[in-house]
């Protein structure tokens, strides 16, 4: 059950919500989709890996969303020589000038920050992709046997170019099961794009002002795992991820026909913290099915494995998400009215 504190956190992300989208919109067009997403997971504390085609300002945006966020920002530039040490950092000797002795002193890499920008993250070989997985799952590196804390809150968010494959090392799966959300980044519509074009060739500087800082990142994003959900809706997200998995009984025919190897146990716990974050930045203290079927495309989309049969035909990871949605019942123990008050009677802290 949610506390009176509770309560008012709730109210005071969703009022920092709509000030953050305000801000970002000053400088980015449309996108709000885009932008939702980035925000769910980031106040779910998790990584974001936004895949789009050149120019449609992937990296603007989320140096907008650091900016907004008052949060330290480093951006990583991928290429092909980039190494391990070049990321999370070195040892270097120096040398005492009082004493004469020498010692070992590390000096901190890019990663410590608390959002990363990882650009063209398929740019760089496995070895230095994998520079990142202890960061992403522990918060933390590790550089001759010392272990060094990264700052609070921490954010991997990167970017990828799904058309240019030449040169490029794809993301193992291991390390895309790291990203709780895939966001699929699209060109802007007519009017949209016609802004775009207005904003940027004029003399005109835009500030954003920062809402809220690190300490009160961290604070208010502790209320999200407190926010409860019913079994039933809890319930509909498992399913969702187990009718992934071609092997399952139920999975329906297109999964069964286009996918390899669907979404593990890590899908379903991001559905629901993607769900409980979405209803909190919405201003609702429960989770509905509505926010699991809005999450469940960038949670899924890069955790079901596509085989040639779906290559052939023409189906992406998207259409067999939507199949997927229609296919599976979401069932109701009479209590989904969206009242609010049954729902917190009915439900368990998340």
């Amino acid at each position: 059950m949610l506390h009176e504190d509770d309560l008012q956190s709730v109210q005071r992300l969703n009022e920092a919500y709509k000030q953050i989208t305000t801000e970002i919109s000053k400088v980015i067009v449309g996108q709000s989709q885009v932008i939702e997403e980035l925000m769910v997971a980031m106040f779910a504390r998790g990584h974001c890996l936004l895949v789009g085609v050149p120019g449609l300002a992937k990296t603007l945006m989320i140096r907008c969303v650091a900016d907004a966020l008052s949060l330290d920002f480093n951006r990583i530039q991928f290429t092909p020589d980039l190494m391990p040490s070049d990321i999370t950092g070195t040892e270097v000797i120096q040398e005492d000038k009082s004493t004469g002795e020498r010692h070992f002193r590390f000096l901190n890499g890019p990663i410590f920050a608390n959002v990363i920008l990882a650009d063209e993250i398929n740019r760089t070989p496995p070895k230095t992709q994998a520079a990142l997985l202890e960061a992403m799952q522990e918060h933390q590196v590790t550089v001759a046997g010392q272990r060094h804390v990264l700052p609070d809150p921490f954010f991997v968010l990167a970017t990828q170019n799904p058309i240019e494959q030449e040169g490029t090392y794809p993301l193992p799966e291991a390390q895309l099961d790291r990203f709780m959300f895939q966001v699929w980044v699209d060109y802007p519509d007519e009017d949209e794009e016609f802004e775009i074009v207005k904003r940027t060739t004029s003399d005109v500087e835009v500030q954003i002002t920062p809402t809220l800082n690190a300490e009160e990142i961290a604070s208010l994003s502790k209320i999200i795992r407190k926010v409860p959900i019913a079994d039933h809706v809890a319930r509909y997200a498992l399913q969702l991820a187990r009718h992934s998995r071609p092997n399952h009984p139920d999975a329906p025919e297109v999964v069964k026909k286009c996918v390899t190897w669907g979404a593990g146990p890590r899908a379903s716990q991001y559905l629901v913290l993607g769900a409980k974050a979405r209803a909190v930045l919405h201003g609702r203290f429960y989770v509905s099915h509505e926010d699991i079927e809005a999450v469940a495309k960038p949670v899924l989309r890069h955790r079901i494995k596509r085989n040639f049969f779906a290559d052939a035909e023409g189906v992406d990871g998207d259409g067999i998400v939507e199949q997927l949605i229609e296919a599976t019942e979401f069932v109701s123990d009479g209590n989904d009215s969206g009242n609010e008050p049954e729902v917190f009677r009915s439900a368990d802290a998340g």
